[in-house]
C-alpha cells in the first residue's frame, strides 16, 4: 500500500473515471483527509493480522493516484511480477523501484519481471488488477474492455501467466448515456468461492450469460449488485487472510452500507466483513478499498 503525498482528483484520469468528483476542500485538506483515511485503513488491516507493507509516496513525482498501486503492478506465486502500461502519463511515474525493494526487504522473492509498459508507446493500456480480475484458484482472468483495458494486451497477459481469458464489455449510465466502465474491479470481485458482480452493467445478453456461466462453472456463489450499489463501490472488495488464516472481505464503509441484509448474509459465509471509511479517497480519487491494496502472492525467501 502506498501512503499518499499529493493526493487529489487526477485531472488526467477524470476523462473516463466517472467516479471522480471535485471537492470543496482545499488541496491541503484533501491530502490530510486522504492520509488519515489511509492510516486508519492500514491500522484496521494490521489489527486483523494482515501483513501490510507501506511505502511512502514521493511528493516530488506529483502522482495524485499513487494510493492505487494495484493498477501498475501485480505479484504472482511463481515469483514473477508484472508491470503495466498506464493510461494517464502522470500515473506512469508511480512505477518505482523502491516499491520492489520494500517487498523484497519484507521477505518476498522476485524472480522475474514481466514488463508490458512499452505498449504505452502505442497508446495501448492494461491497468493491472484494476483492468483484470484474477481468479487465482481456477486460473481464470476477467476483463471488461475500456480505454484502459486493451483486449490484445489482456490476451498476451493470459498467455504469459496461463490464465483462461473471459472478455466482455461493461457500461454505466453517465448523463443518460451508456459509457464504458473504466476498471473491471468496480463491477466484479472474486473470492475463493464467491463473486460479487454487477450483471446489469453487462448490457449484451450473450456476454452476460458467458460471464455468469464461467463464474458458476468455477464454483462461485453469485452475489449480484445493482448499478446504484456499484456506484457506492460495492463491487470493489478484496478477500484477504487475517489471524490464523481467517478470511476477511475488505470493503469501504459506503460499500457495506449499500448492501442489503441478504447480500451481507451471503458474503459472511465466505469471510468476516471489514469495512473502512474512505469518503475523501472515493470522492476525489474515484477508487476504493480494493484499488488501494496490491496483494502479494510471491514466495517467501
Amino acid at each position: 500500500m502506498i501512503r499518499p503525498a499529493v493526493f487529489r482528483s487526477n485531472e488526467e484520469t477524470a476523462i473516463n473515471n466517472y467516479f471522480q468528483h471535485d471537492s470543496d476542500l482545499t488541496t491541503d485538506q484533501v491530502i490530510a483527509q486522504a492520509q488519515a483515511e489511509f492510516d486508519d485503513f492500514v491500522q484496521a488491516l494490521r489489527l486483523e493480522g494482515v501483513q501490510v507493507i507501506v511505502v511512502e509516496d514521493d511528493p516530488a513525482l506529483d502522482t495524485p493516484d499513487s494510493i492505487f498501486p494495484n493498477n501498475w503492478i501485480s505479484f504472482h506465486s511463481d515469483g514473477r511480477i508484472a508491470l503495466y502500461p498506464m493510461f494517464a502519463e502522470n500515473r506512469r511515474r508511480e512505477r518505482r523501484e523502491e516499491v520492489l525493494l520494500a517487498v523484497e526487504e519484507a521477505g518476498f522473492e522476485i524472480r522475474e519481471i514481466m514488463d508490458y509498459t512499452l505498449a504505452e508507446q502505442e497508446n495501448l493500456f492494461l491497468e493491472g488488477t484494476g483492468s483484470m480480475i484474477l481468479d487465482r484458484v481456477n486460473h481464470t482472468a476477467y476483463c471488461a474492455l475500456s480505454p484502459r483495458a486493451d483486449e490484445d494486451l489482456f490476451l498476451e497477459f493470459c498467455e504469459d501467466f496461463d490464465q483462461y481469458p473471459v472478455v466482455f464489455n461493461a457500461y454505466q449510465t453517465v448523463e443518460g448515456q451508456r459509457a464504458a466502465v473504466y476498471h473491471t474491479n468496480v463491477i466484479l470481485c472474486i473470492g475463493e468461492a464467491f463473486a460479487v458482480v454487477c450483471l446489469s452493467c453487462v448490457d449484451h445478453p450473450g456476454e452476460r450469460q458467458k460471464l455468469l456461466s464461467q463464474l458458476t462453472a468455477d464454483g462461485k456463489e453469485i452475489i449480484d449488485i445493482s448499478e446504484v450499489q456499484m456506484h457506492q463501490f460495492a463491487g470493489n472488495m478484496l478477500q484477504v487472510k487475517g489471524k490464523d488464516q481467517e478470511p476477511l472481505i475488505v470493503m469501504s464503509q459506503s460499500a457495506k452500507e449499500s448492501l442489503t441484509t441478504s447480500q451481507k448474509t451471503q458474503l459472511q459465509k465466505h469471510g468476516r466483513l471489514l469495512a473502512v471509511a474512505l469518503p475523501t479517497i472515493e470522492n476525489c480519487g474515484g477508487g476504493s478499498a480494493r484499488c488501494m491494496m496490491a496483494e502479494i502472492f510471491l514466495p517467501k525467501t
